[in-house]
């Protein structure tokens, strides 16, 4: 087993004491390895505003309350206390503008008649660089996605991280009665190492974003290439080799399991440390296949994409220079950016609709809108104009339409969060706003340039699951938290609190049926447990629970679920890393990109 690897350039560094003993019982866990410095290399933090770079942004140093800090004061019931909420008439349903709580407007919207925002369509000024179609013939590997039958909820495709995702459709409260999930509780909870992917050899700090699962394929990203790997084994079962990093992955595929994925055209070097994330594929991860790989010009220039993502058939990517799409099984262009047009799609949500954060105006005079949009044509469907002065906002779910917003930088914690708003996917409309503030609540956003990159946050049959920030525990210097649950109609808690325990930090996964799944990650003398919990009674249902031997428990907890990739199905755990690190001269040990745990047999 490895030390637990050190951040990356971009990443806090591991919190410490938050899962270690408590002071004078047991010695402090490893201490990290030292931060690599960028070099040459890449990811590099965003600099405002320079667009187009398409890394990941920085993720947010984690705030107190992760280790042993101050704890919050008490707080009554379910949770923590919210605002009161501004009674919103009718929750956004047709009718005439109403002014939503706090100034934030409610605008209804509907079908724009036309091109979706302007510039949807393809232009004739810009250049369409097309490279050729790459196929890579490789060793074919059959298998469906875990969706309505191992992932449960609404048959979408949300395996690519922890981040959670959507289950159930928009309206309809499934939470009664009994899960309809797959996951069930084997006989014994007791888990094992399945296999580990060693950390690949790099120059420099590089980017390993996306992880899939299949019922037969586990598909990661490694240096330059997607690996799938028997999800049992861990042997090699096909790769695509890539000329340059991975930038960013989406998080769905189409039924028939293909995705997209950006990367970069060329391997970074020290004169040329960039090349910029202007490549975008469609993978097929049952056959093991880059079916296409394309570009978008802007005047001579490759446009280097923020973000992508699926729905239905179609691949988006967002950036500053506009939006574009793609026909994931032909690659045929279906949008692009317009020239001189003063509004740009900055990235799209995927999933089981398509949704798209759209910009107008100035650089430091944004207006945001949040359109849902055809796939096929990018048509808007309804539209939501967020008031200006918000700057960045992140696509939680796409149904129900979910999006989040730190309004006024008012988080304080770096999470991109103090506000979810709820969102009528047919008209455009608010139904709700829910204050969820970053001293209080543990998920977070990257949505300056990320728009889909949200962790720690479920949504499905119209609730939303968030953890609420460690406070102080039962026992004597023990940390725990929860997940709580809120109404998307009302804004309003509906009650139900699932505990961490003592010395655990719970986080929601995905949806399995009306059942949401967890991931709690352990105190410094046990392991890891996945856990089922029921939609109605949320009554708790250890799945797994991981070893607590030193060199287990030391992988584990090098994968925080705040960063790390996370994926669980059939009883099987898959943690890996997002990005892969330089090693360190004169650290012992080797670090793994990615480790699965299995119970049974």
């Amino acid at each position: 087993m490895s030390q637990p690897p050190p951040p990356p350039p971009n990443q806090p560094p591991q919190p410490q004491g938050g899962f270690g003993p408590p002071p004078g019982q047991q010695p402090p866990p490893p201490q990290p390895q030292g931060t690599p410095q960028p070099g040459y290399g890449y990811p590099q933090a965003p600099q405002p505003p320079q667009p187009g770079y398409g890394y990941p942004q920085a993720p947010q140093p984690p705030q107190p309350g992760y280790g042993y800090p101050q704890a919050p004061p008490p707080q009554p019931g379910y949770g923590y206390p919210q605002p009161p909420t501004v009674p919103q008439p009718g929750y956004g349903y047709p009718g005439a503008p109403q002014p939503g709580p706090y100034g934030y407007g409610q605008q209804p919207g509907g079908p724009a008649g036309g091109p979706a925002g302007g510039g949807r369509k393809p232009n004739a000024q810009l250049l369409i660089i097309v490279a050729a179609v790459v196929a890579i013939a490789l060793i074919v590997v059959g298998g469906i996605w875990y969706s309505s039958s191992g992932k449960g909820g609404d048959g979408k495709h949300d395996t690519g991280s922890s981040s959670g995702g959507t289950g159930g459709k928009d309206g309809k409260d499934t939470t009664g009665g009994g899960s309809g999930g797959t996951e069930k509780a084997p006989a014994d909870t007791a888990s094992k190492v399945l296999f580990q992917v060693p950390m690949p050899t790099v120059a420099t700090t590089m980017s390993t974003q996306g992880s899939w699962l299949t019922d037969k394929t586990y598909v990661k990203t490694g240096a330059a290439e997607v690996v799938g790997y028997d999800p049992a084994k861990g042997t090699r079962l096909w790769t695509i080799k890539l000329p340059g990093p991975v930038c960013e992955a989406a998080r769905h595929t189409t039924e028939d399991n293909r995705t997209a994925i950006l990367y970069e055209p060329a391997m970074p070097t020290k004169t040329d440390p960039s090349h910029g994330c202007s490549q975008v594929a469609a993978i097929d991860l049952d056959a093991g296949r880059k079916l296409w790989t394309k570009t978008v010009n802007s005047g001579d220039q490759p446009i280097t994409f923020d973000n992508v993502t699926v729905s239905a058939h179609t691949a988006a990517l967002g950036a500053t220079e506009g939006g574009a799409a793609f026909d994931i099984d032909s690659g045929k262009l279906l949008w692009s950016p317009k020239v001189g047009d003063t509004c740009y799609d900055a990235g799209y949500g995927g999933g089981a609709k398509l949704v798209a954060v759209r910009k107008c105006g100035d650089y430091d005079n944004h207006q945001l809108s949040i359109q849902t949009i055809d796939p096929a044509s990018g048509k808007v469907i309804s539209e939501y104009k967020m008031t200006k002065g918000i700057e960045y906002a992140s696509v939680v779910s796409t149904d129900p339409l979910v999006v989040a917003a730190d309004v006024g930088d008012s988080a304080g914690d770096g999470s991109g969060i103090s506000d979810f708003f709820s969102i009528d996917n047919k008209t455009g409309a608010l139904r709700t706003r829910i204050s969820a503030p970053g001293d209080q609540y543990a998920a977070k956003c990257e949505g300056i340039s990320r728009i889909e990159y949200c962790k720690g946050v479920v949504v499905a049959a119209d609730r939303i699951y968030v953890p609420t920030e460690e406070h102080e525990g039962g026992g004597s210097g023990t940390r725990s938290n929860e997940i709580v649950a809120f109404d998307l109609a009302t804004g309003k808690q509906t009650g139900q609190r699932a505990d961490s325990g003592d010395g655990y930090t719970i986080t929601p996964l995905r949806m399995d049926g009306t059942a949401l799944l967890a991931y709690k990650r352990p105190p410094y003398d046990k392991g890891g447990q996945v856990v089922s919990i029921d939609g109605g009674s949320f009554k708790e249902t250890t799945l797994m629970e991981n070893p607590a031997t030193s060199q287990a428990h030391t992988v584990e907890q090098s994968m925080l679920p705040e960063y790390a990739e996370i994926l669980y199905a059939g009883g099987r755990l898959y943690m890996s890393q997002v990005f892969a690190n330089k090693p360190l001269t004169g650290v012992g040990g080797k670090e793994d990109l990615a480790v699965a745990f299995g119970t049974g047999g």
